[in-house]
């Protein structure tokens, strides 16, 4: 049992018969009445997010997960295949479980593999990643000083918002978790 003031982003509860993993929590003292913790709760099974208030101190089932670093190999059908980097033993994880984080996923890519009951029910990528710009517009001279963006194709084929003074072939610096520009490299 895990005390709702416990909650942590990362933290996996066991609520109404599905696993949901917190995404955001905030202890909140009203000017009258208790005191609340408000949270973003994201099923493992389903994907979908929901927002959910829990009295400061109400008993949570919390869930003992397991975590192992995991290379990147390929994608085959919908499957994306991982190597444990201790064991070698391979993987494949649905498209369902990486979510949006596909989009920053390359291969060769050391990740953390979140396992229940035998069963792989979340990928972590690393915060930032380093990724080749392969198609923007050309950059202008002088164009380094403003703060103005523009869309960059990256090697995964999505796009990111980047600074005028990037080009082609370029390799920034992204976050992952917001998925936003940090600097060229």
């Amino acid at each position: 049992m895990i005390s709702s003031n416990d909650l942590r982003r990362g933290t996996v509860i066991e609520m109404d018969g599905d696993l949901f993993m917190v995404t955001w929590s905030q202890h909140h003292k009203p000017g009258k009445g208790q005191a609340v913790v408000r949270s973003k709760l994201k099923s493992l099974s389903k994907g979908s997010v929901l927002e959910r208030t829990f009295r400061a101190g109400e008993k949570l089932q919390e869930v003992t997960i397991e975590k192992s670093t995991a290379q990147y190999l390929y994608k085959e059908d919908n499957k994306f295949i991982f190597m444990d980097v201790n064991t070698f033993e391979q993987v494949g994880v649905p498209e369902s479980i990486i979510g949006d984080d596909i989009k920053f996923l390359l291969e060769n890519m050391e990740v953390t593999l979140d396992w229940y009951n035998g069963d792989v029910i979340s990928v972590t990528l690393p915060n930032f990643v380093q990724v080749k710009i392969t198609y923007t517009e050309p950059g202008l001279k002088g164009d380094t000083v403003s703060s103005t963006t523009k869309k960059a194709e990256i090697e995964t084929g999505f796009t990111v918002l980047v600074p005028l003074f990037i080009n082609n072939d370029d390799v920034i610096k992204v976050d992952t978790r917001t998925g936003d520009y940090i600097e060229r490299v």
